[in-house]
């Protein structure tokens, strides 16, 4: 668009105000509709899908050996009293402090499941409860068929059998029976679950007590594949409340404590916490973009006129993702924020230069051509000839052609930057470059068209009919921020080199503290976090609720070994499986199990479950499965040095199930490959827990004829956020390089300067190099949810670069005073600049106040990147201008 071209649309669109109103109205009433048409899915970061060996592995698991889709919830149950209790009497209350294997707390864990039975609605969502309490209730009823006449009767116990039979011992009875069940030499009938499962893994065998305890509650799903269970997850929600009437404040008796955690509970806190984060944090940050935009607008109908024009760019933003049914997930979070941040520079840009057209202070070639009709002489107080006013169209018409170009160009260099990820393989990266590219061509017709058009007719309206006085001072115009501003004008004129030196230093040493930032993906990190309490004094509707999940996750990962989503990984063996080798690897591999983030048993003994480990299990409960393994046992150390087929084959008429749980026999009857099922901690990062199961595969690898491959759902999630990772820095660097080429031809174009398009991208790497280095010292991680907010840092540095090199390069043509030129530069398009960046850092900045941590990450690094880019933008982009003024007169 040449200068030519800008005078035309700008006259087009003041002349034709209304039309351009009606037309962009109905557009958007068309663009509009596709919020309520369009069908969108929900997707999520962790089911984007990529080629890896993981993710073949894991297919090849699902396909032989099936996967267990059960729903599992955890119920902690927890004694606090060896902390907290106030007995006068210490050795009578150390002896009844932090012990949840009571009587009494076991019937009321049985009392808990019988409540949910007889609730209709939360009993079609129960599969089953497995806990200590069933355990040990159990064998008490086996205890009572062993001593009653008649036959024997085998059949697993009701649960009103179970509390029958434990309501009918002493306290001491149950002590008893407890260390029974819980001698790990002993043979209990009717228990096949081994009970220290139940337990922290510091429980010392043998113990009659333990300050904690766990049951599985295992849930059925009767929604359709592709949707949430959310039944399932309702009584979840449900069942913690009744946990905590029974265990919590609700019975004083037992002076514990108790929680329930599932994918339900998590839910719902994080809805939650989303919820409360936003009550507290919407009237803050409204009031206080409401106070910048009125400090800087100083006019309501001005502010009116913004705060329109970016609701129709949200409508069309709405709307395009309905048409194009764009499925929402995390990484669409920075869209509507970016385009908000957008629209107020758009917005503060076209107001603020039509205020200084208004007032004459400025002039171009189409300002020279207007008539007498647009301009009229002012004088101040004291008579003196002041400067030529224009009318509110006349105004209007320099104004806009005189931003419409740097509007256009930012527009493009931005949208075409954010649209080159539509290389990235994953498909939810492609729709965030498509929605992000169609939001900023929205912004600019939405700004460089209707906010024009209806502000002419606002401004003709006021001072037509009502005879206000719309001609309007700009923002840095006057006062203490224009001091400020000229201040810093005179900086870079005066210590270019040393501003540039600085800046450079800081950005080597961002970049330098970037290659050590924490690039982990840890689910834990999403889940909300208690508020603080000025928060909880807030009155009424206002005060937020408590959340401890986070200290919840934290301490199942500590003392329990978990079970459910994200606690489990795999180990796939394909090839000589039946070598005795295998076998042996297997129990070196386990022996190599450090600290980490596979857990371990309350033995001590990493929780892996494998070929070795059901072997020994199944011949230490079957005598034909132990007579085959002391056949083939040559050398004594329990484990097979022949005919490892021959004894899979036993193994599998004795225990089929468990077998096939690691074995996977083909219809031949030969064995085809073997599996690893892995504990580890649920509050662990991804990253940790795919190189601990790596490590696991490499050390069996190394020492049997096998190749093994760590998969599950924690390992692929690692892979999945690792290339998430890699495709967005890629396209952060595709995206540098498509401004940068579009900004050298730009400016070659137009000025026959291709070096300002490389100077004018310059401030805004520096001050992405200046965010990472931040978000490092912060402890930040830089994941693939902070890798899409980051790119505001370039969103934003690219539009507000733009904007001063063209007004630099626009008043260098109108004189030959360099000083002039930057302040005029530094203050006008600065003012503008800094309006922007303090409502949209204050707006968003506040988020940093929130519960939810992504909300948290998501303000204080918005409101970073909008900071260090208006930074980097007046300071050294300027002193760069200045810099390449100075080298051009030298070498001429």
């Amino acid at each position: 668009m040449t200068d030519g071209l800008a005078d035309r649309y700008a006259e087009t669109i003041v002349s034709r105000s209304r039309l351009v109103i009606v037309c962009l109205l109905l557009v958007t009433l068309v663009v509009g509709a596709g919020a309520i048409v369009g069908d969108n899915e929900e997707g999520e970061i962790g089911q984007f899908e990529t080629d890896s060996p993981e993710t073949a592995a894991l297919e090849e698991i699902e396909a032989t050996y099936g996967t267990d889709d059960a729903l599992v919830a955890q119920i902690v149950v927890r004694d606090e009293r060896g902390e907290d209790g106030d007995s006068g009497d210490e050795t009578e209350n150390e002896n009844e402090s932090s012990n949840v294997l009571t009587r009494e707390s076991l019937l009321e864990s049985l009392a808990l499941q019988q409540a949910v039975r007889e609730n209709e609605t939360l009993n079609a969502t129960v599969d089953s409860f497995v806990g200590i309490e069933n355990v040990v209730a159990t064998g008490a009823v086996f205890e009572d068929r062993a001593a009653a006449d008649g036959p024997p009767d085998t059949d697993a116990p009701t649960l009103d059998e179970q509390i029958e039979a434990l309501e009918s011992r002493s306290d001491a009875e149950v002590e008893e029976l407890l260390a029974t069940v819980l001698d790990p030499d002993a043979e209990f009938q009717g228990v096949d679950e081994d009970p220290t499962e139940f337990l922290p893994t510091d429980y010392e065998p043998g113990s009659t007590t333990a300050d904690a305890r766990i049951t599985f509650l295992f849930q059925v799903d009767e929604s359709g594949p592709d949707e949430e269970p959310q039944a399932a997850y309702d009584a979840q929600v449900a069942i913690d409340s009744m946990v905590d009437e029974r265990f919590g404040a609700g019975n004083p008796d037992l002076d514990g404590d108790a929680f329930v955690f599932g994918q339900g509970i998590t839910d719902a806190a994080s809805s939650s916490a989303v919820g409360d984060s936003f009550a507290i944090i919407t009237p803050v940050a409204l009031v206080l973009i409401l106070f910048v935009f009125a400090v800087t607008y100083r006019d309501v109908a001005d502010v009116l006129v913004g705060l329109f024009g970016i609701g129709v760019v949200m409508a069309w933003l709405a709307g395009i993702l309905g048409w194009l049914e764009i499925p929402t997930s995390q990484l669409l979070i920075a869209v509507p924020f970016l385009l908000i941040g957008l629209s107020i520079d758009y917005s503060l840009h076209v107001v603020m230069r039509f205020r200084e057209a208004r007032q004459g202070t400025l002039e171009d070639d189409f300002g020279a051509r207007e008539t007498g009709t647009d301009t009229a002489t002012a004088t101040d107080g004291e008579g003196d000839a002041d400067v030529g006013l224009r009318d509110v169209r006349g105004g209007m018409r320099v104004g806009l052609a005189s931003v419409v170009l740097a509007l256009a160009a930012a527009t493009f260099s931005t949208g075409v930057g954010f649209l080159s990820n539509v290389v990235s393989p994953l498909a939810a990266v492609q729709d965030f470059a498509i929605l992000c590219a169609g939001g900023i061509v929205a912004t600019f017709v939405v700004f460089g068209a209707l906010v024009p058009a209806v502000k002419v007719e606002v401004d003709d309206l006021l001072e037509g009919r009502f005879g206000r006085d719309r001609q309007l001072p700009p923002f840095g115009g006057a006062g203490v921020v224009n001091r400020l501003l000229a201040g810093g004008a005179t900086l870079v004129r005066r210590a270019p080199l040393a501003v540039v030196v600085v800046a450079v230093l800081l950005a080597v040493g961002g970049a330098y503290g970037a290659t050590g930032i924490d690039t982990e993906f840890n689910q834990a990190d999403f889940l909300p976090e208690d508020a603080p309490e000025w928060a909880k004094s807030l009155p009424g509707p206002l005060a937020p609720n408590t959340y401890t999940i986070s200290d919840d996750v934290a301490y199942l990962g500590e003392n329990f070994q978990e079970r459910g989503e994200g606690t489990q990984t795999q180990v796939l063996l394909r090839g000589e499986v039946t070598d005795p080798a295998t076998l042996v690897a297997l129990e070196d591999a386990a022996a190599s199990v450090g600290d980490g983030t596979i857990t371990r048993r309350a033995d001590g003994d990493p929780a892996i479950e494998s070929p070795r480990s059901v072997l020994l299990s199944a011949a230490a409960e079957n005598d034909t499965v132990a007579a085959a393994l002391e056949e083939r046992d040559t050398s004594g150390n329990e484990l097979p040095d022949e005919d490892l087929a021959g004894l899979y084959d036993v193994l599998f008429e004795a225990d089929s199930e468990a077998a096939s749980e690691v074995l996977y026999r083909t219809d031949s009857g030969g064995y085809e490959s073997a599996r690893l099922l892995v504990s580890v901690r649920g509050d662990a990062a991804a990253q940790d827990v795919a190189t601990d199961s790596r490590a696991l595969a490499e050390r069996i690898e190394s020492g049997a004829p096998v190749t093994a491959v760590a998969t599950g759902g924690p390992v692929v999630t690692a892979v999945v956020q690792d290339a998430l990772l890699e495709t967005l820095v890629e396209a952060f660097v595709v995206t540098l390089v498509v401004i940068l080429t579009f900004l050298t031809l730009l400016y070659w174009r137009r000025y026959g300067a291709p070096s300002l398009g490389v100077l004018t991208l310059v401030p805004v790497v520096a001050a992405l190099c200046w965010l990472l280095g931040t978000m490092a010292v912060l402890d930040i991680p830089f994941n693939s949810e902070t890798a899409v907010i980051t790119s505001l840092a370039i969103g934003l540095g690219v539009d507000y670069s733009i904007h001063v090199s063209e007004r630099f390069v626009s008043e260098r043509e109108r004189t030959d005073d360099l000083e002039r030129a930057l302040t005029a530069t530094v203050t006008g398009t600065g003012g503008a600049l800094l309006g922007s960046a303090a409502t949209t850092t204050a707006g968003f900045g506040v988020l940093a106040l929130a519960l939810a941590p992504p909300l948290q990450r998501f303000g204080l690094v918005t409101g970073l990147s909008i900071v260090f880019a208006f930074a980097a933008c007046l300071t050294v982009l300027p002193c760069l201008l200045v810099l390449r003024e100075r080298l051009s007169r030298r070498v001429t």
